[in-house]
């Protein structure tokens, strides 16, 4: 079945976001879409108030007719999605087409000029980046994004179909499917080792990816693949020198092998987004961008919801929100926080993310979260796996070298905070901890 034939769209998975940036655009141009998903989300709320029908219950009964046509609809599924799963063994017995999101993804950017931004860390912010650059210097990009925008309110910034900007995932190896023109590799530490089983296979297909771009290939300086490079006061390509930190606000020069722009400006907080905002800036300027325009549309760009997001920002007491689930991640968090409040008491929440994940790297999870002044650690969230022998929040907590630290549930997370007389709180994971947010949001501001 090819694009043009597609009435109709459903979604396995749909509060996912990649999914529902997928889910938007076809709703966007007029196509039918549905979907299913576990639970009733913020996402799945914009979906349905969008005109998008969802629904919670893994029944068949509960498809619409529209989307029973096997002749013109188009089933999409996440890997996430049990194989077992009621709605996507029907379509399968029936013959729909059925796709994974990367798939789909793949097609709708195929016949586009296709900018992609590969990386363990940095590709949600920098791909973020580098679609308001698009939006704001009127190139009529399309970019699908991997978390939501402040400045759009959203994970789609819908443009024309000629150019298009991705975040390039490589869980589940989504990124394969992609027709890269430029892309850029922001990091390549090891994560996601449940499907690549050592580090070493997930180097190798990054190496894959971008044996795959058919122009420019862009890469932190360091990284064991040739490309154009950018990195932080040495010798790149695109170099950031001359950084300096004004009211929490970065400031710097970008230094190219011909010419310099000096006195760029970011409104994100700590090093590793100067980083990020360098591969947008080189990115947008190999597609053909000049400097200034750039750096003047960094001006305006006012980052991504649950990155370093501000929640509570008060004299004595602010509250940071941010999605950091891998040490390197904890880290770069870390190193921002102290820098912009060397002198407050700065506490910690952190929600763990797969069992895996956290078995695969508990030292350096306790070597990061050891960086706070004091740790409340909360239940490890599963996810898509089943629990692993031993392997818990209590062990983590085990290994991490602090004094304040301790294992509390969601339950008694919010008398554990007020005990603590935190300054600065820093709640961090990519599971369902959003939702305690909201709860200590609410009682902090009475």
């Amino acid at each position: 079945m090819s694009l043009d034939q597609v009435h109709s769209v459903y979604f396995i998975g749909v509060g996912g976001i990649g999914m529902s940036a997928l889910a938007r655009y076809f709703n966007a141009n007029n196509v039918a879409v549905a979907g299913y998903d576990r639970v009733e989300t913020e996402l799945t709320k914009k979906l349905e108030h969008a005109g998008v029908s969802v629904h919670y219950i893994d029944d068949v009964s509960e498809i619409k007719a529209p989307f029973l046509d096997k002749d013109h609809c188009l089933v999409v599924y996440t890997p996430a999605v049990p194989q077992d799963h009621k709605e996507l063994l029907y379509f399968k017995k029936e013959g729909f087409t059925i796709l994974k999101r990367a798939e789909l993804l793949g097609l709708i950017t195929k016949e586009s000029i296709c900018l992609a931004v590969a990386g363990t860390h940095g590709k949600t912010t920098t791909s973020t980046m580098l679609g308001h650059v698009m939006e704001v210097c009127n190139t009529n990009a399309t970019s699908f994004l991997g978390g939501i925008s402040e400045n759009y309110h959203s994970n789609l910034i819908l443009g024309g179909t000629e150019v298009s900007v991705v975040e390039a995932d490589e869980f589940d190896r989504s990124f394969l499917h992609l027709s890269p023109n430029i892309a850029c590799i922001t990091s390549m530490d090891a994560d996601h080792l449940d499907i690549y089983g050592s580090g070493e296979a997930l180097v190798a297909t990054f190496k894959e990816f971008a044996g795959m771009v058919s122009q420019v290939l862009i890469v932190k300086k360091g990284l064991p693949i040739d490309g154009l490079t950018y990195g932080i006061d040495e010798e790149a390509d695109y170099s950031a020198r001359n950084i300096k930190v004004i009211d929490g606000k970065y400031r710097f020069d970008i230094v190219m092998r011909d010419a310099t722009v000096r006195d760029v400006h970011i409104h994100l907080p700590g090093r590793h987004n100067v980083l990020n905002s360098l591969a947008a800036f080189a990115m947008a300027h190999q597609y053909g961008l000049a400097p200034e325009a750039i750096a003047k549309a960094f001006l305006s760009f006012e980052g991504i919801e649950r990155r370093f997001s501000y929640k509570i920002k008060e004299d004595n007491f602010v509250l940071i929100d941010d999605y950091a689930h891998h040490p390197t991640e904890i880290n770069a968090v870390a190193e921002a926080v102290r820098e912009m409040y060397p002198e407050k008491k700065i506490v910690a929440v952190f929600q763990p993310h797969l069992f895996s994940r956290t078995k695969d790297f508990s030292n350096d999870f306790a070597q990061a979260l050891a960086r706070f002044d004091s740790l409340i650690l909360l239940d490890i969230y599963p996810a898509r796996e089943l629990p692993m022998e031993g392997v818990t929040s209590e062990w983590l907590l085990s290994k991490v070298c602090m004094e304040s630290k301790q294992l509390v549930s969601k339950g008694d997370l919010l008398s554990a905070i007020r005990k603590e007389a935190a300054e600065v709180l820093v709640m961090m994971g990519a599971g369902d901890i959003s939702v305690e947010i909201k709860k200590v949001v609410k009682a902090m501001h009475v």
